[in-house]
């Protein structure tokens, strides 16, 4: 995500197709596992109205910051997941800020928080308080390892929720400890089964049935993504290990090039057609050795998953990968018809010409810097109620006055809660 000068027109509302969720109301309690679900439903029309302690959310206060300055409204992070939500400030803390909370929450068809197990409840507006007066009620907590249980409040981090999960054992090198890959994954896991999860439960009442709680487990999430790795342990009896970096097979694997790195599979899956393939182009190319790769030990994957079979032919590719381009030995595969690709850089996946003639990525107004901020789109197209960032992130409480006079606080009534510390 990066910040241009100009800022786009606003396309008028009423020139715009409905959007999917166009009429439904979220109510998002900002929490650890919050955002991410806000900004799924606010992208596809939803009116999400993310309720805000008055010094504003953890989030406002995630680098990275436009300019390296921080602040309530130059983190990229909240400006990323929280634009075309509103902003409403209140310290359910307080007694009127429980009750304003609860108002909300009568008017919303779905309540996400992220708080402590029981929190809620013991504030008087967890689940069973807000059911009695809005039966159709769809209220998701999402939590590190669920409402209930012995590890439920326990104290977490995308750290220990990976590690908890078994995710963490198998990311990183042989030869070194586990791990953790780039980001919270496992907050953002969480966060898109819990969204899922929510639109079923949603879409259960407008077909006729009551509201529900809806109870999710980040670490139950991360488990999920443990690919085949139960199914070996039980099935074989096998561990599955970490082996980045490493050659699984020969002529498979990250290769240097001239200008930085491709993956190349010529052997795996259907890896007779892609070895072949890939022998081929060596041969037309004149790589010294190449024509060796046609000898029947090749043909074998024990041969393929040798020491000597990955050390051969990594004499023979690492130099030749090493004095050509990405893109030359890109577009060589294409033609052979055989499985490589750039490993790109951040900077390489914004100037992608296949992500560019998608449009996926879109300029979105920064308000508080006067900044238009480049971030990534949807990774889907809807042709009848198109995706689309309705407005850029919020000023801490800019939504404050217009959320809240739909309960009835007027002006002076807001006066009096701000001098309070309640909003």
């Amino acid at each position: 995500m990066h910040s241009m000068s100009a800022t786009p027109k606003p396309t008028p509302e009423d020139a715009c197709p409905p959007a999917a969720l166009d009429g439904v109301r979220v109510v998002e309690l900002a929490g650890d596992f919050t955002p991410y679900f806000g900004k799924l439903y606010a992208d596809l029309g939803a009116e999400v109205v993310v309720v805000e302690h008055p010094r504003g959310s953890r989030q406002r206060r995630e680098a990275p910051f436009i300019d390296d300055q921080p602040g309530v409204e130059t983190s990229l992070a909240f400006a990323y997941h929280n634009a075309g939500k509103k902003s409403v400030t209140l310290d359910i803390g307080t007694e009127a800020g429980r009750r304003l909370f609860h108002s909300l929450a009568v008017q919303a068809d779905i309540v996400v928080e992220s708080e402590r197990p029981g929190a809620l409840d013991q504030l008087g507006i967890g689940y069973a308080a807000l059911a009695k007066v809005n039966t159709k009620l769809v209220l998701t907590s999402i939590s590190a390892f669920g409402q209930d249980g012995p590890y439920a409040h326990y104290a977490y981090s995308d750290l220990t929720l990976l590690a908890l999960g078994g995710l963490l054992y198998l990311g990183g090198y042989a030869d070194t400890p586990p791990i953790r890959v780039y980001g919270n994954q496992a907050v953002y896991a969480a966060s898109l089964f819990a969204a899922v999860a929510s639109i079923s439960a949603y879409y259960s009442v407008l077909s006729g049935a009551p509201g529900q709680h809806v109870d999710v487990s980040a670490q139950q999430c991360v488990t999920l993504a443990l690919e085949n790795s139960a199914q070996m342990l039980e099935l074989e009896g096998t561990i599955r290990k970490r082996f980045g970096g490493e050659q699984r097979q020969a002529g498979t694997g990250v290769f240097a090039t001239a200008d930085g790195y491709i993956y190349l599979m010529a052997a795996g899956i259907a890896s007779n057609r892609f070895w072949n393939n890939t022998v081929a182009w060596l041969i037309e190319e004149r790589v010294p050795g190449a024509e060796a790769l046609r000898e029947p030990q090749w043909a074998e994957q024990d041969y393929l998953a040798s020491a000597e079979a990955k050390q051969r032919f990594g004499e023979m590719f690492t130099p030749f990968a090493a004095a050509h381009s990405s893109e030359y030995l890109y577009q060589a595969g294409q033609r052979h018809r055989m499985p490589i690709c750039p490993v790109c850089t951040p900077a390489q996946v914004l100037q992608n010409r296949q992500l560019l003639a998608r449009e996926y990525f879109v300029q979105v107004p920064h308000a508080a810097s006067g900044r238009t901020l480049t971030m990534p789109g949807a990774p889907y197209k809807l042709t009848q109620t198109p995706w689309r960032l309705r407005a850029g992130p919020p000023r801490l409480g800019e939504h404050t006055s217009e959320v809240l006079a739909r309960l009835g606080v007027g002006a002076d009534d807001l006066k009096a809660l701000a001098g309070m510390g309640v909003v």
